[in-house]
């Protein structure tokens, strides 16, 4: 008799929901994901609920663009962004899973000579906490990239790059499935199509989650859960000052491989890289206006792909493939929400705008920390929420030129 093959679930099928678990993470994303991952690795927290109101990876997660980097412009940025990276070289042997995680090089090009000033500033301030970070000339972005015309011909000649070896690209939804499945194997409980409805409050805490499947009594509560932070916070009793945008994205048909680097233009708005499928990934800046809508648009189809041809003439004939959209929670200072709040046990990752999936797995350490040590690790401390009382930003608009 043959032995019959039985493929091995990612993780665990929905069980019931406990009564009371000693942590309840909001959102199914990498963010929650990873949190609980190491509260129960680092830690030993392992009482853990994640509820996701859709499927697993469902929200930004899976709407990415699946770059990243560490070349942000100011000191505490660029140090959280560079522990990220470091953590994400040797995530696929730690989690035994292939994210696919192709550290290709990036490249933000510079038309104008205030760019380049621009460049030069971020180059010193990543040298200074140690990101591979430099800023180069034609002739060498060039030998990277010969499919760029470096010439004075185009419209927006290319005067130089701020070159970042250490970034690339990473498979999005591996990184969502590696980070459930390892911490379904210690034991965290994952419940997708939970939708949390309201929370409990009394004496200033958090004492219960309530969800379309039933009340769930916590110890903490984390809310990972990017465009949908400020509902979220506002069940809580908790005003976030963030305004929510869509991102889109599009990506071509596939085609033979010939870009084997990110290339981003922060004056054309638009950001290209090659998947390992062959399809060209193009995104642009987030839309304007606050929205909730995840309809796309024609304009940004028109402007991204003109600009992705004035970039890449070799793309004018490729046929799009599909496009996508994505929520983004954006705050004033471009930099995150993270940590504690007023609400005694309610912790918050938030405020990404379009860095967060970058983040996952520092967002994770640093979180998990927090939650069970009740101490605030060094590394997030620039982050936190009262900073908008107390006049302390952490502007990271210069390195925003294009969401991504």
């Amino acid at each position: 008799m043959k032995d019959i093959f039985v493929p091995r679930r990612m993780w665990r099928p929905r069980g019931e929901l406990k009564r009371r678990y000693d942590v309840v993470v909001v959102g199914g994303g990498s963010h929650g994901l990873a949190t609980a991952y190491y509260l129960a690795q680092r830690h030993g927290v392992k009482d853990v609920c994640i509820l996701e109101k859709s499927y697993i990876g469902s929200g930004a997660s899976g709407r990415n663009t699946t770059i990243i980097r560490a070349n942000y412009r100011t000191p505490e940025g660029a140090e959280f962004y560079g522990q990220s990276v470091r953590l994400y070289e040797k995530l696929s042997q730690k989690l035994g899973f292939n994210l696919m995680f192709s550290q290709r090089g990036h490249l933000t090009l510079a038309h104008s000579d205030r760019a380049l000033v621009t460049m030069q500033e971020r180059a010193e301030v990543n040298k200074l906490l140690g990101v591979n970070s430099s800023v180069i000339g034609p002739a060498e972005i060039e030998a990277l990239c010969p499919q760029l015309d470096v010439s004075e011909r185009p419209t927006w000649p290319i005067m130089g790059a701020l070159y970042h070896p250490p970034g690339g690209i990473i498979r999005h939804d591996a990184v969502v499935w590696a980070f459930a499945r390892a911490a379904d194997e210690l034991g965290v409980d994952i419940h997708p199509y939970t939708e949390v409805t309201g929370f409990e409050r009394a004496n200033g805490r958090v004492t219960a989650v309530e969800t379309n499947r039933g009340r769930v009594e916590c110890g903490q509560v984390v809310s990972a859960t990017a465009g949908w932070s400020t509902l979220i916070a506002g069940m809580a009793g908790l005003r976030l000052p963030i305004t929510t945008h869509i991102l889109q994205a599009f990506v071509t048909e596939p085609l033979k491989p010939f870009l084997d680097v990110v290339i981003v233009s922060s004056q054309l708005h638009v950001y290209v890289s090659q998947t390992d499928r062959g399809e060209f990934l193009i995104g642009a800046e987030i839309e304007p206006y606050t929205t909730y809508c995840g309809t796309g648009t024609l304009s940004f189809l028109e402007i991204s792909a003109r600009h992705s041809i004035e970039l890449f003439p070799q793309l004018e004939r490729a046929k799009v493939l599909r496009t996508w959209t994505g929520l983004c929670d954006l705050s004033p200072d471009y930099s995150p929400i993270l940590g504690r709040t007023e609400v005694d046990n309610f912790h918050v990752s938030s405020g990404w705008g379009t860095y967060g999936f970058k983040a996952a797995p520092i967002v994770g350490v640093t979180l998990a920390e927090l939650v069970a040590t009740g101490k605030t690790p060094d590394l997030i401390a620039p982050f936190a929420l009262e900073r908008f009382h107390t006049d302390t930003l952490v502007s990271e608009l210069a390195a925003a030129a294009v969401s991504h």
